[in-house]
């Protein structure tokens, strides 16, 4: 299954929509079974009116036609009564091998022995789907699909009547308990500037050195909770002082990845710094879903860290990356399908509407 288990549940959720697609619901609501019990109703219609037909026609045409039927049987019976009594009596002499050949014979011929051709009744859905060849294509690069639950590195996709500061948003959950609450940062707010111009403007405490090492890093609004404060996103892999959220996904070790700067290991640029950060007490989060306001999702780690992933589109026409980015909040929604491709399609404009835009 690999490391990422989130791509071996995406592709679970694949298979299971494309059987959905298969199954097939018409457009006046009747399901492609009902469809089939309509047009086998239909076929013995016409098989009865057949027969009822045949039934009407005269009793003399009947009667020619039962006559020559008689008496071809009978010449086929009256030429071949001696060799059908000589066959007898060569069966009654290798009966005992003739019946062990016969047996043997229609043993081997038997298609599908032992339920070759069935399906396991005790195997579940996830076991057929492992053991078979793939017939979904997944792209590890780009998927999503929506979730039950809130779930440590799961994404919140702001529900489109959302206005004010979480409008469009997409929230990355990097802590869950449901006694203690939630905390999540907001991955789709990139601002102007480096983190040396944005964390020397801040009121914060921010390490000259830190600064420096990561002068042309990304910054983005990470919530409306402590604004001053800095947390940092990346792909790197465990650092000290860092904690993984997703396969592929880490939050925080800012001083180690420092040093994995100067060391030329780590590009300053695959590090999104975010500014603040957005909190939920306990059951406060739940009620927040059951009411509509947001839509729970698992995205691939591509999604997620797109804004801390240096742009080659960026190098080669000399702009921020964040004015190339597409909307983050469409991309995630038009991928998990559905009524969720319908909302990105209906509240996403073709041009302009991108993600650089502030609370």
């Amino acid at each position: 299954m690999g490391d990422d288990w989130r791509t071996f549940r995406a592709r679970l959720v694949a298979h299971e929509q494309a059987d959905e697609k298969r199954r097939g619901i018409f457009s006046d609501g009747s399901t492609e079974q009902e469809e089939k019990k309509d047009i086998d109703g239909a076929k013995k219609q016409r098989a009865k009116r057949s027969i009822r037909a045949e039934d009407a026609s005269s009793p003399s045409e009947n009667r020619k036609l039962t006559d020559i039927l008689v008496k071809g049987v009978s010449s086929i019976f009256s030429s071949n009564h001696q060799d059908s009594d000589d066959t007898t009596t060569n069966r009654k002499k290798n009966s005992n091998n003739e019946e062990e050949v016969v047996s043997s014979r229609a043993f081997i011929d038997i298609d599908g022995i032992g339920g070759s051709h069935m399906e396991d009744p005790f195997a579940s859905v996830e076991e057929i789907v492992a053991v078979k060849k793939p017939t979904i294509s997944l792209d590890k690069h780009k998927w999503a699909h929506p979730i039950s639950h809130v779930e440590t590195g799961c994404v919140l996709l702001a529900n489109e009547r959302l206005g004010g500061a979480f409008h469009q948003t997409v929230v990355l959950i990097i802590d869950h308990h449901e006694a203690t609450g939630t905390v999540g940062i907001i991955i789709n707010r990139p601002l102007q500037g480096n983190f040396l111009k944005i964390a020397s403007e801040s009121s914060a405490d921010v390490d000259l050195s830190l600064k420096l090492a990561f002068n042309k890093a990304p910054v983005s609004y990470g919530g409306p909770v402590m604004k001053h404060e800095f947390s940092v996103l990346h792909g790197f892999g465990e650092v000290e002082g860092s904690k993984k959220v997703a396969p592929g996904v880490f939050v925080g070790g800012s001083k180690e990845l420092m040093r994995e700067v100067r060391h030329q290991n780590f590009s300053p640029e695959n590090a999104l710094f975010l500014k603040g950060h957005a909190a939920w007490v306990a059951g406060q989060l739940t009620r927040e879903i059951e009411k509509g306001v947001w839509y729970v999702a698992s995205a691939s780690p591509d999604f997620v860290l797109r804004y801390a992933t240096k742009s080659e589109e960026s190098d080669n026409h000399n702009e921020p990356k964040e004015t190339l980015a597409e909307n983050l909040w469409g991309d995630i929604l038009s991928c998990m399908g559905g009524n969720h491709a319908k909302v990105a399609e209906k509240n996403v404009k073709a041009k302009g509407d991108r993600d650089r835009r502030y609370p």
